[in-house]
Order: structure tokens, then sequence, then C-alpha cells
């Protein structure tokens, strides 16, 4: 990676007040927070998600409550890390920001390590960490971490979810590396950042896409996992286009990049619609007269507008987050406002996503037996 001793005056507002460890951590605990506003939701709708990840959670306190109660413990030393930060650094006076990249650093590993490291006998008061769910969590994050899936009965499906989270999580980890990196040849992480790394950030980029995929080859889903597998010549194409070598032609590039994008881009649309959601749209099903227009005849939501709008959000989303997944793609971005807003919004839209994921499986585990609502689409490709 290059050298990052760059002049004060390239900074960014934004960085100053947000410099990349406190957004990183920040992600990861607003993910924490919507995970828990996506079970209360789902349980005030009459969807039992726990059971649907086969989570056999205690029902005092209820699950949104103990998630609740975990973002709770991380938030705590982020907001105070951040108040503290700001006021030292009276307010992003770019001296003391770089001065000072400690507290950012610190704040971030020990977000990291309250949610991940922490063995759970060091961690008080026990009644703000949900032991039981924290241990499924890392027990989970293990098992995907190698590609593996657990059977249908042992939560399979808990395990799809994760590890899709994952894939929105793509653009963050490689930053978490960047981070790292800076902190192990004592660069300041308040500096300006340097995405410059043609290998290593792809690399770690491409990894939540290849879990997933590995997922689905183990589990016999050939065309779920194209879409994983549309990732990776996009991530490669747009690497390839960072590299300053005559014998590479950017035009040339430039087309493959732009075709390999919107095909992830479109496939992983149609696969949201199609076969996450049930939905009947983008099908010769869409005009049935049994349910609105190019939705399904079984939904849990009453409001068919919500259906439709995620429909039209997902779309917008989808698009952008194929552009986030292009490393080329940062020097037309360089203010890094627009870089965590790109982050952002794919989290809220994993997030919008997740009801209606975890609707559809409800509808599915209570369809009488031998009927699937994917039969109303035609043959049914893959399970997830």
């Amino acid at each position: 990676m290059a050298e990052l001793d760059v002049p004060l005056d390239e900074l960014d507002t934004f960085s100053l007040l947000l410099p990349l460890p406190y957004r990183l951590a920040s992600t990861l605990v607003l993910g924490v927070w919507l995970w828990g506003v996506n079970l209360q939701v789902l349980q005030r709708h009459g969807i039992d998600t726990p059971a649907l990840i086969r989570y056999s959670a205690r029902t005092d306190p209820p699950p949104h409550l103990s998630v609740y109660r975990f973002a709770t413990v991380l938030t705590t030393p982020l907001a105070a890390s951040l108040i503290y930060f700001w006021w030292w650094t009276a307010g992003g006076q770019q001296e003391r920001v770089i001065a000072h990249s400690l507290v950012p650093n610190v704040t971030l590993i020990l977000v990291l390590a309250l949610a991940f490291l922490i063995p759970q006998r060091w961690l008080y008061p026990r009644e703000f960490w949900p032991a039981t769910g924290r241990l499924r969590l890392l027990h989970t994050f293990r098992r995907i971490l190698v590609g593996g899936i657990a059977r249908p009965e042992e939560g399979k499906f808990g395990d799809v979810l994760l590890a899709d989270a994952l894939t929105s999580y793509s653009r963050p980890l490689s930053e978490l590396y960047i981070v790292f990196y800076m902190m192990a040849h004592q660069q300041a992480t308040t500096n300006r950042i340097d995405r410059s790394s043609a290998i290593a950030v792809p690399i770690i980029m491409s990894i939540p896409f290849v879990i997933r995929f590995k997922q689905c080859i183990t589990d016999w889903q050939p065309y779920n996992a194209l879409k994983y597998a549309t990732a990776f010549p996009a991530i490669a194409v747009s690497t390839f286009m960072r590299l300053e070598e005559p014998y590479i032609n950017h035009g040339n590039l430039h087309a493959i990049w732009m075709l390999t994008a919107l095909t992830n881009a479109l496939y992983s649309y149609y696969w949201d619609v199609t076969r996450d959601w049930d939905l009947t749209l983008l099908t010769p099903k869409r005009a049935s007269p049994d349910h609105p227009y190019g939705l399904r005849r079984t939904r849990i939501f009453s409001d068919t507008r919500l259906y439709y709008a995620m429909i039209f959000i997902d779309l917008l989303l989808r698009f952008a987050w194929a552009l986030k997944l292009s490393p080329h793609l940062e020097h037309y971005y360089d203010i890094e406002l627009g870089i965590f807003l790109l982050e952002l919004l794919e989290v809220v839209r994993r997030f919008l996503w997740i009801f209606f994921r975890i609707e559809t499986e409800w509808v599915r585990s209570r369809q009488p037996s031998g009927m699937v609502v994917l039969s109303e689409l035609g043959p049914k490709i893959d399970e997830d």
C-alpha cells in the first residue's frame, strides 16, 4: 500500500469528524440494532423467527429485547469515545485528529472484542449479554467461515441469513483490513485512507461471496451459487482497471466491467424478487387473478404497498451496491462521506430484505404438506 503521509488539507470534513475506525464500529453496531428491529416487527406480525432459525431461546426476555441490550452495551463505549474524541480534537481540528488516532483505534478493537472475542464469563452485567444468542452467533460464524452450512433441522436458514448479511458487509470487511494494516505499520488511521491495495482488498471483498457460493454448491443449488459467482468478475475487472500499465486497454476493460456489474445487479435483483421473496413480478404469473399484480397469494404484511416499495428500493440499492463492489471507482467519490453512505444504504437494504426473506420462509413453512409457494412460479430451482 502506498505511503500515507499526505498534506492535511486533503482531508475532508467528514473524515475529521468520523474517522474510518469509528465508521466501521458504527456500521457493525447499526447492524445489531437493525436485527433487533427485524425480530420485534416480525414478532408483532406473528412470525416466530427463532423457530425458523432453530434457536430455542427463553421467552423472557423476548429475543429482540436481548438484541437491544446487546446493541446498547456495544453502543455505549462507541458513543462515549466519540464524545471524548470530538472534545479532544475541538470538533475536528486537523492536527489533533491525525495525532490522536489511538482513541478511535482502541474503540474499534473494543467493540469487536465485546461482540466476538471476549469470553462470555468475563462479561458483566450478565443480563445485558445474551449468552445463548451470542454463543449461537459465534458458532454459526465459525461454521460459515469455512463455507459450511447446517442441516435444516439444525438451523440451516440461520446460516443462510448470516452468510447473506456478510455479503452486505464485504466492503467494510476490506476496510477493516486497511485499518489494521495501518495500525500495524504505525500509520494514523485518522489520516487520509489509502485503498491502493490491488491484491488484499479485492480478495477480502470476495470472501463473503466465496462463503455463500460454497454453501450453495454444498447444498446443490447451482443457480443460487451463480448469483454469488457474478460478483467475482466485477471485482476482478475493477481491480485491473486500477492498474496503470501500458498493456491494459482501459476502454475495453470499462465495457467489460459495465457488463459484469450489470449482470451481478440484475441477476441478484431477479433472485431477490423471484426466489427469495417468491413474488411473481418477473414471471409469467404476475397478472394472475388470485393475487395482487406481481405479488403472491399468501402474504403476512397486509399493506401491498410495502411489497411494491421494497421491490423498487431493492432495484435502486442493488445497482448502488454493484458500484460499491468496484475498487477502481474510488477516485470518483474520494469524499469519504459518499463511501460511508453507500455502505449504510447496503446495510439498510439488507435490513429491509430480511423482513421479506423471513416472511417468505414463514409462509413456506405454514403451507400444507406438499404445497410450496414457489410452485406458483413453475419448476423450483433452489431452496434458498
